[in-house]
């Protein structure tokens, strides 16, 4: 296992911090789907003595979900990013099947430990805000264009030597704003690799989303173990219909069990410190600054170090 990370704002001081820290391995953002979009990016993170080994948000998948017109030119650009990533050495593409929204949540400031700013999500101010905008998929008609997705995807990442990394929907809840969801549930990821059986179609195994669904955290990585191909590493106290992002140490998932979980399940991917608090003198985007993920890291470090040895 090696520890990941995103960093944000992507700049030089922010790499130093983060190979100071250990860090092997960068998790960049979408930045277009040719290797000339990519090279620098990976040649300024091999300059600080890491690689760049996932490309994860932002992606141009929105009409491939819902099915619109003008999804066969998102596939193709899908497609196209994934050569380019073989070319590039990058090994991982991560994505969600939400569709009409990203991750959602109705406060970042909420208070934690020491006054640190947490998210939190309450299901009740989110359904008050109305439907969401935009064509409401049912769920089999998702897991339709799941399906033609990966049929037109998997052998081009085969072939590219990258891996399909799904995330969980964020929050984990169907229906939501009245729109449905589908990757709410450790049966509906066993019914994704089920979809297209291949080393190419993989988990993002998110525990902190796993953790709101209300499973046994470590079990689960266990019983999905041979399709995780990347891990986000946090955690949240509460129940799927209202929760709050806590402190990597501080939450109810036995994070010293769920690295156990990983060994046993032979997983020897990257894995990157998640959704973080914004600490004292911070600024910047909710979830994604830095001095949380320095403690993280640090954290998860211990956490493998700990793991590793015998007995």
């Amino acid at each position: 296992m090696r520890i990941a990370m995103v960093v944000t704002p992507f700049d030089d001081h922010n790499l130093q911090l983060a190979r100071q820290i250990g860090v092997t391995d960068i998790v960049i953002r979408y930045a277009g789907p040719e290797v000339s979009d990519m090279q620098p990016l990976c040649e300024q993170v091999q300059a600080h003595g890491m690689d760049v080994t996932v490309v994860e948000g932002y992606l141009p998948i929105d009409r491939v979900v819902l099915g619109l017109e003008g999804w066969q030119v998102q596939i193709d650009e899908l497609s196209r990013l994934i050569v380019s990533m073989g070319a590039c050495g990058i090994g991982v593409l991560c994505y969600n099947w939400m569709g009409l929204t990203d991750w959602t949540r109705t406060s970042v400031d909420t208070p934690g430990r020491g006054g640190a700013l947490c998210t939190e999500f309450d299901r009740e101010q989110v359904e008050a805000l109305g439907p969401l905008e935009g064509p409401h998929v049912g769920a089999e008609a998702l897991w339709e264009n799941l399906r033609r997705f990966l049929d037109h995807i998997l052998p081009i990442a085969e072939q590219a030597g990258v891996a399909l990394a799904m995330h969980p929907d964020d929050p984990p809840l169907t229906p939501l704003r009245g729109a449905e969801r589908i990757m709410v549930n450790p049966e509906a990821f066993e019914r994704l690799v089920q979809v297209a059986p291949s080393p190419a179609n993989g988990i993002c195994f998110c525990q902190g989303n796993f953790a709101a669904m209300g499973v046994d955290v470590p079990q689960t990585i266990r019983r999905l173990g041979k399709h995780i191909r990347f891990v986000h590493v946090r955690d949240v106290r509460g129940t799927p219909d209202h929760f709050i992002e806590t402190f990597h140490d501080e939450g109810p998932t036995d994070m010293y069990a769920a690295i156990q979980a990983y060994n046993a399940a032979g997983f020897d991917g990257v894995m990157r410190p998640d959704h973080v608090p914004v600490l004292a003198g911070e600024s910047g985007e909710a979830g994604y600054t830095m001095l949380g993920r320095l403690f993280a890291v640090g954290y998860m470090r211990g956490l493998i170090e700990a793991a590793g040895k015998p007995g």
